[in-house]
């Protein structure tokens, strides 16, 4: 095992996660990612009524599982939920209810027309601070922003005597969610430069080049391979998140659409004249006959409004003088959440 903290905090800027498993931050941490399904055990499909069948089967096999639900107000985890009738659903409701109220009003509307007993995860500041040190310990590394509430989301369940936990979170990388990565076909420096969630050499005095990354996935002189690249890259990252909330909680989960592949290629031309996910939209539309389709939202959470007068990270390991307010909340969090990190686990 090799010891370098330059390399993992830049890893961890960029990717949000530590990408070469040899590698670790300090002596007697080792992350752990999730490991994937290999492509030739998933479930190949080719419509949404093939999608349906697949979750309706899937979900048959816990019937004797008090189950729980991971309830948003996106149609990934409304599908879930409907083929899932009369069990109990988790939804996050943060700042008492004020902070995107819009897709709160439509997860409730959905544990209505499934018969769903909804429980709402309060989530404020104080929770976040509450859980960070637990999820840091275990994945031995700074976090993603949605770790916190879904280890509380997590425990509340596991309070109420939920036997396994049902999520969505895999939907977008299978079925085509990912519309402003699927925007065009990228130069292999556009892509890096879109996709990147930090650029270390920004705000490190010491940041390690994490180029090679994209390197593996170069298509002759300036083209990059982007769909195996988000298939590789973000489904371990995104995926290692929320085994890592759960793990933490000792709280079973599972998320059916990690079981699919698509039988025939993604059409690109649909998703980017304004269609992503349109298996998924078809599917939503079919089992929420009575609603329009949402558009694609991320888990919630408030991180504009968590950093809005973080004055930026104070260690040494980052540049003197960052002009704070450049950056995102997301990126707020990243720099806050490793500052956290470091200050924990640094004992030099």
């Amino acid at each position: 095992m090799t010891i370098d903290k330059n390399y993992c905090m830049s890893s961890y800027l960029a990717l949000r996660y530590i990408e070469r498993d040899d590698v670790n931050f300090f002596p007697g941490m080792a992350h752990k990612n999730i490991a994937r399904l290999p492509k030739e055990k998933k479930h190949p499909v080719r419509t949404a009524y093939e999608i349906g069948e697949s979750i309706r089967q899937q979900l048959s096999g816990l019937k004797e599982k008090k189950i729980g639900v991971l309830l948003s107000g996106g149609m990934d985890s409304a599908i879930v939920a409907s083929y899932a009738p009369g069990a109990e659903a988790y939804t996050f409701r943060f700042l008492g209810g004020e902070f995107q109220k819009e897709e709160l009003s439509r997860a409730e509307y959905y544990a209505r027309t499934y018969n769903l007993n909804l429980h709402y995860v309060d989530i404020s500041w104080d929770t976040v601070i509450h859980h960070l040190d637990a999820v840091m310990e275990r994945k031995c590394a700074p976090v993603h922003s949605i770790e916190p509430q879904i280890l509380q989301a997590a425990l509340q369940a596991k309070k109420d005597g939920i036997e396994i936990m049902l999520v969505g979170e895999s939907s977008d990388l299978v079925f085509g969610g990912m519309d402003g990565l699927l925007s065009k076909d990228w130069t292999l420096e556009e892509f890096a430069n879109r996709y990147t969630f930090t650029n270390p050499a920004d705000v490190l005095t010491n940041p390690v080049d994490m180029s090679y990354v994209y390197e593996r996935y170069r298509i002759g002189k300036n083209g990059i391979n982007f769909l195996s690249f988000m298939d590789d890259i973000f489904s371990i990252e995104s995926s290692s998140s929320y085994m890592n909330a759960f793990a933490v909680a000792n709280m079973p989960y599972y998320d059916p659409y990690a079981a699919f592949k698509m039988s025939e290629p993604l059409d690109l031309s649909r998703i980017r004249n304004g269609e992503p996910k349109y298996l998924i939209r078809e599917l939503m539309a079919s089992r929420y006959p009575n609603i329009p389709v949402p558009d694609k939202v991320p888990m919630p959470r408030p991180v504009d409004s968590y950093f809005k007068n973080w004055q930026g990270p104070s260690r040494p390991e980052f540049k003197p003088d960052l002009n704070i307010t450049t950056f995102t909340g997301n990126q707020k969090w990243q720099l806050w959440c490793l500052e956290q990190f470091l200050n924990k686990y640094d004992k030099e």
